[in-house]
C-alpha cells in the first residue's frame, strides 16, 4: 500500500473529513515520526511496532564494478521491531 492509497482509504471510511485533511494528517504523522528518530527517540505504536535507529559503524566496503576497496563512513539507519498483535495477525 502506498501512502496516496492509505489517504484514499481513510477518507473512504471516514466520509465526514475532507481528503486534503486526511492527507494533512497521515503527512504529519509521518513527519512526526521522522523528526522523532532524527532526533534518536524511539517511537512505538502499541499492538503494532516500534521505531527506532540503529548505528552502523564505519567499515570498508568494496566497488562491486571495479573491485576497489572503499571507505564506508558511520551512518543511522531505521529499523522496526513489530508488535505482539501485529505478530499475532500475520501468523495465526
Amino acid at each position: 500500500m502506498t501512502k496516496s492509497e492509505l489517504i484514499a482509504r481513510l477518507a473512504e471510511r471516514n466520509p465526514h473529513l475532507y481528503q486534503r485533511d486526511v492527507e494533512r494528517i497521515v503527512s504529519t504523522i509521518f513527519d512526526e515520526i521522522a523528526e522523532a528518530l532524527a532526533r534518536g527517540d524511539r517511537v512505538e505504536l502499541r499492538g503494532f511496532g516500534a521505531f527506532s535507529t540503529k548505528r552502523r559503524d564505519a567499515r570498508q566496503g568494496r566497488n562491486p564494478r571495479t573491485g576497489e576497496s572503499v571507505s564506508v563512513t558511520e551512518k543511522m539507519v531505521p529499523c522496526f521491531k513489530t508488535g505482539k498483535q501485529l505478530r499475532e495477525l500475520l501468523n495465526p
